[in-house]
């Protein structure tokens, strides 16, 4: 299996297996999944070979959870966590921006050239 399919498998578990569904994902709206993507995708750099040392790391400072929800793996398997995580806002910022569009849509800002939704 490829990165791209290594990633789909990952996000399906993370719906199927810990329950982060769409409507979960959309109470991040911050960017907490983008900011903790990118601590495992740039932890996955930091790997020297020492597998015990790697995955006691402690989370980096703009970690976006509780310390309790930084689980690092191998490199490898985070790069696929990371790409996940990515999918999932990619996905969340879709639906919210589809949402917004609907609004301005019924609303009346419609008429005054409303266009902040990039």
């Amino acid at each position: 299996m490829g990165g791209v399919g290594a990633i789909c498998t990952e996000r399906e578990r993370q719906i199927s297996e810990e329950g982060w569904t769409p409507e979960h994902d959309d109470e991040h709206s911050t960017g907490e999944m983008a900011a903790a993507a990118s601590c495992y995708a740039l932890h996955s750099l930091t790997f020297t070979g020492d597998v015990a040392a790697y995955r006691s790391a402690p989370p980096p400072e703009n970690w976006p959870w509780d310390a309790e929800w930084w689980k690092p793996k191998n490199p490898q398997r985070d790069l696929v966590r990371a790409g996940a995580l990515i999918a999932a806002e990619i996905d969340r910022v879709d639906r919210d921006r589809a949402r917004r569009y609907a609004e301005v849509d019924q609303g009346p800002s419609r008429h005054i050239g409303f266009n902040h939704f990039g």
